[in-house]
């Protein structure tokens, strides 16, 4: 695990960060005894915690997996993307598609300090540090416009990102600044935290760890995770069933029943499609 004594110049190992925590969660190496510690104290009121995350990372997986094959989509931006863990995107895409470009952009400092583990050479990935709340920076950067042809269908990956996001930055509005980039044919995959359906004592001591941290985290219902998806068609999340919002062990499962689990039931998540 990293040592405190070998934090890289510019990052902050006084706080927990969520990019590090999820490492953590995911079992990952790249965190330090703060974010362990504030992931163990989450975990105590929140046992499934570690299921949930990797609930999402399935999630994840699945959507862009789905976007290649059943889209043909050969482009991903990956915003919010964390720190190099197992089944990167560009590793799950590789598999599919050796061509497949993706970008990923964070605004965590670790994320550019172990880029090497997410560059292919190849040259078929990037990573930026950016923030996800400055749309215009992102879609602008010169390594976005090098990978990326905005006039051909984009796979957007938005996954455990936007519960950072308060509602005084308008979190709708800059999703639906990158939806208006999008090219037709273009899909977004999301997830996001919720309270919805989890012990309220849980999840308020999870907010409350992330006041600590250097994000805060904001859960949101059913109905307001919806709304990101405006202007987008839904994808039916598995065989049969009606377009919709699902937890995040759902969404693509071969075995829906046995994916609904208590810690998918944290997150909400979906697939637009841009008509």
């Amino acid at each position: 695990m990293a040592n405190p004594e070998l934090v890289p110049p510019g990052v902050d190992a006084t706080r927990p960060s969520p990019a590090r925590m999820y490492d953590y969660m995911l079992g990952g190496t790249h965190n330090f005894q703060v974010d362990r510690d504030a992931t163990e104290e989450f975990r105590a009121q929140l046992p499934d915690l570690e299921d949930a995350a990797w609930a999402n990372r399935g999630f994840h997986g699945r959507a862009a997996r789905w976007m290649a094959i059943e889209e043909g989509i050969g482009q991903f931006i990956d915003i919010g993307a964390g720190l190099p863990t197992q089944s990167n995107t560009h590793e799950v895409l590789h598999a599919i598609n050796p061509d497949a470009k993706v970008v990923y952009v964070d605004n965590d400092p670790m994320v550019l300090v172990l880029a090497r583990e997410l560059l292919t050479e190849d040259g078929t990935t990037a990573v930026i540090q950016a923030d996800l709340r400055d749309p215009d920076a992102v879609l602008n950067h010169e390594e976005v416009r090098r990978l990326i042809d905005f006039r051909q269908p984009v796979g957007f990956l938005m996954t455990a990102v936007l519960q950072f996001v308060g509602d005084d930055f308008g979190p709708w509005g800059i999703v639906d600044r990158y939806v208006a980039a999008m090219a037709p044919g273009s899909c977004l995959a999301l997830s996001h935290i919720t309270g919805d359906k989890v012990p309220p004592r849980s999840i308020a001591t999870g907010v409350q760890i992330y006041t600590r941290a250097t994000e805060r985290a904001y859960p949101r219902s059913r109905a307001e995770i919806e709304r990101f998806f405006a202007g987008l068609e839904l994808v039916p999340p598995v065989a049969g069933a009606s377009p919709a919002l699902c937890h995040v062990g759902i969404w693509g499962s071969e075995d829906p029943a046995a994916a609904d689990t208590d810690g998918s039931r944290v997150f909400w998540c979906g697939v637009g499609r841009r008509r």
